[in-house]
Formats: structure tokens, sequence, C-alpha cells
């Protein structure tokens, strides 16, 4: 008898733990979604959630938009913190030579430079990005209204104490240098990025093989040449490879040269040479440089608020590689 009731306990004891299972995932099953769901954590625990970048494609925390302008005279190079930028341009000035431009969210460096001045059409180039911060180291005294007046935060060389400072290496005017988040605090309410046009993804079919490109302005020339050990394009100023104060040598995954419309602006150099004013709203052919191919395509910019389109024959959007961008002016 005693050993009947320790089974039969044991059945009991046995039943109560099944039904107990089945009870469990049945509340389970037929429970909303939000029942069985973790508590959330307490506010101000979760990491911020890290972004996109419009620019580059890559994950990162976007800070405001900066842009700098860079000397780009064979006494400026190498350049400082220009391989940090999201994107990079490359502009003519007068007498056919080259200027730069990066624009900086995703990483500040330390400092950058050299730094020169700034030319009327960065206003309409620059206002694709909403009202980012603009440092350079001035402007002819006409234009001065021109970027005094419009929505760019200018903030020149002598308007913003402590931002910018002589690098004692350099002969002048090749040693101005920027410290940007300096310049920032000057400039808090510039914009965060927003989409420019740009798409990033996989590198479509077709394009045709290449191994180097070049653009050429009267005093100046740009190369681009496929490094396939690399995985990106190294470029090269005027004959010779284009460098970091670091030493290694700038480039990109990604290249696009753009022909646009330079014509004569209003202004003058010192020397009474005019300033080319490159419109960059309109339409026109473009080359993507990617993978070791080179896409021909369509730019179309319909105002000076909105992005700039790249688009393949197909139609479709041109989708350059993830990481920073050069954008190069070319004459139509």
């Amino acid at each position: 008898m005693a050993a009947t009731t320790v089974r039969a306990t044991r059945r009991t004891r046995l039943g109560a733990k099944v039904l107990a299972l089945v009870a469990t995932a049945t509340l389970t099953v037929g429970a909303p979604s939000w029942a069985s769901a973790p508590a959330p954590a307490p506010a101000g625990e979760d990491a911020p959630a890290p972004r996109t970048s419009p620019f580059t494609g890559l994950t990162a925390d976007q800070g405001p938009v900066l842009a700098v302008k860079f000397d780009n005279a064979r006494g400026a190079r190498p350049h400082t913190g220009l391989d940090q930028a999201d994107i990079v341009y490359v502009e003519k000035v007068e007498g056919g030579m080259s200027r730069l431009m990066g624009v900086y969210s995703s990483k500040y460096p330390r400092a950058v430079g050299p730094v020169r001045s700034a030319r009327e059409s960065d206003v309409e180039l620059l206002r694709q990005f909403g009202r980012p911060a603009l440092a350079y180291s001035g402007v002819r005294s006409a234009l001065q209204k021109t970027l005094r007046d419009s929505p760019l935060y200018a903030r020149p060389h002598g308007r913003v104490p402590g931002a910018y400072f002589r690098e004692g290496g350099r002969a002048a005017p090749h040693n101005l240098f920027l410290r940007p988040k300096a310049l920032l605090r000057s400039a808090p309410k510039a914009d965060r990025p927003n989409d420019i046009g740009f798409r990033f993804g996989a590198a479509p079919q077709g394009g045709t093989r290449a191994d180097v490109r070049t653009v050429r302005y009267a005093s100046a020339s740009h190369s681009f040449r496929w490094s396939p050990r690399e995985g990106r394009w190294l470029a090269s100023f005027d004959g010779a490879p284009a460098r970091s104060t670091a030493g290694a040598q700038l480039g990109a995954r990604t290249i696009v040269i753009q022909h646009v419309t330079m014509r004569p602006s209003r202004f003058k150099d010192v020397n009474g040479a005019v300033t080319p004013y490159i419109e960059t709203v309109g339409s026109g052919k473009a080359t993507v440089l990617r993978d070791g191919k080179a896409y021909a395509t369509r730019w179309k910019r319909s105002s000076a608020t909105g992005g700039t389109t790249f688009t393949r024959p197909n139609g479709e959007p041109m989708p350059f590689a993830p990481g920073q961008v050069w954008m190069v002016f070319a004459d139509r």
C-alpha cells in the first residue's frame, strides 16, 4: 500500500508539472507580442544608434557639416586632414590652377590645412548641404558681402579666435591651418547631413575597364590610378603622388568626374585674372570611377538647395562604393 501511494503521488506531481508547462506555452503563444517582450531599458541606458552617412554610405555618428577650402599649390602639399573628409571637391580657380574643398561630418581631424580663400560659386555648391559652416582664409573685398549675406555660416580666418593657427614649418601663404572643432563651436546651428543625391551599393554590370583617368586645367593636372591591391583610386597632382602629412597617398574608392560649365565670374584676383564660376546647377555628363571601371552617367541638379543625382543610361541610379567620394569638376 505504501509503494502504491508513493507511485500515485509521483504521478500527481508529474501531471501537475505537465499542466503547468502546457499553460505556460498556451499563454506565450496566445499573448500579444508586447506581453512576452523584455522590459525596456531605463531611459538613458541605450547606446546612441549610429547613422549611415549620406555622404559616404558608412555608419558613423554625424556632426554638423563643415566645409574647408584647401590650398593645392605645390607649396601647400602634403595636405593635413584631407584624407578624413567625407567628400573632396576639386575646383578650377584663376590661371587654370586648382583648389580643394573637404566636407566633414563623420569625423573631425585635430587640424586640417593649409586653408585658402573661398570663391563665389562655393555658395551655390554648398547650398545642397543646407546651412553648413564654411572655413576659409579670406576673399577679395568685393566678395565679402556675398559670403556674409549667404545662408552659409561663413567663418573666415580672423573671425574665430583660436580656430586658425600658423604652422611654423611652412612658408606663407601655405601655412594657415584650422582646428575644426574650435570653428564649429562658433556655428552651433550648422546643419547636420542630409540627402544630397548620392547612392551607395554594389557595382552594377557594365562599365569600361580603366587603369587611370586624368582631369587637366590650364595649370594643373589631377590623375587617378586604380590600385587593385588597395582597392581604390590613388590620386596624383601635377604628376606627383598626392599625399597626406602622414605619408599615405590620397585617394578614394569612388571618383566622380563631373563635366560642368566654368564661365567667368564677376570677380578677379589680385593679378587681374578672372575667377571661374563653376555652375553646379543644371545637368550634363559625368564619369564615375569605381572598382577599376569607368561608368558613363548623367548628372542633374535642379536647384541650389537640392542635391545632385547620377544616373546610368538605363535610367537607374549609379551606386557609389561606400567610403570617401572625390568630386572632380571638369570642363564640358
